[in-house]
């Protein structure tokens, strides 16, 4: 039993764990296995390559499959609450990018074929699981969470600038030029302060393009705020956390010198 608990402990680090020679070598694996499938159904998505190579792409997609089933699996073994992992937000990513796969071998019929397609599409989440292989995304995600209130005071006061801009709009410009109802004036605020200009409506009156020229400008100080805000975040020391993962909550976010969790208070390594 202890021989047990102990290569479970191993495997659990190799993982779990970014901090190891081992965890390095699994985790950059995945990466190329991850980086492999999204590729995969890019060309997928192309008529030719699809027609000219199906076999080869049906068999290299069920390979890439069983091995994320096999991690999925070994995830969910390892783990002392399984039930936790497999309803967090990895252990749901980890299950969608394996499931179309399996289910084009239940749902058959000529009529459900768009079904499939669309189910299949579902593959593209294997993506989203390169944030937890990268300690750069993982800095990039604990600083936009630890940034979470700020960003969210930012987009209540563009929600705010969008409505009372597209209702002066509505009130200079008119229906005439363009702007037939206030949803239709913040739908202009938006693309003009967001710097994307359509240019489906515009102001025509002399009062109308002053205003519009103000909003263009504050678009390019709106845009810089919310990057100066991450970017401070991410220089800040106090973010700098350990890639250990703890194996109650499977909280990965933890200071340097940390040694016990600071979500559930259960001990970080126990082997330790």
């Amino acid at each position: 039993m202890l021989r047990m608990n102990k290569t479970k402990q191993k495997i659990y680090e190799v993982i779990f764990e970014a901090d190891t020679p081992t965890g390095k070598y699994f985790d950059v694996s995945l990466l190329i296995i991850i980086l492999i499938s999204v590729a995969l159904v890019v060309l997928e998505s192309v008529p030719t390559i699809l027609a000219n190579n199906e076999s080869i792409l049906k068999i290299l997609e069920w390979v890439i499959t069983i091995i994320f089933t096999l991690e999925y699996m070994l995830r969910i073994i390892i783990v002392k609450k399984p039930f936790r992992y497999i309803f967090s937000f990895y252990g749901i990513i980890d299950f969608l990018s394996v499931i179309p796969t399996y289910l084009s071998l239940i749902i058959i019929g000529s009529h459900s074929l768009v079904v499939i397609r669309i189910l299949r599409l579902l593959r593209v989440f294997r993506i989203l699981k390169l944030t937890r292989y990268t300690q750069a995304g993982r800095v990039l995600a604990r600083a936009m969470w630890a940034s979470r209130e700020k960003i969210s005071v930012f987009i209540f006061f563009v929600v705010i600038l969008v409505i009372v801009v597209g209702t002066i709009m509505y009130i200079v410009e008119g229906p005439q030029h363009g702007f037939t109802s206030i949803p239709r004036g913040i739908y202009w605020a938006i693309v003009t302060l967001t710097t994307v200009g359509y240019g489906d409506i515009s102001p025509e009156t002399p009062i109308g393009q002053f205003f519009a020229s103000i909003v263009m400008i504050m678009g390019y100080a709106i845009i810089a705020v919310p990057t100066g805000i991450v970017t401070a975040e991410i220089i800040n020391p106090s973010t700098k956390q350990n890639t250990q993962v703890c194996q109650h909550c499977l909280c990965p976010a933890h200071d340097d010198d940390a040694v016990f969790c600071k979500k559930c208070g259960s001990k970080i390594n126990p082997e330790e």
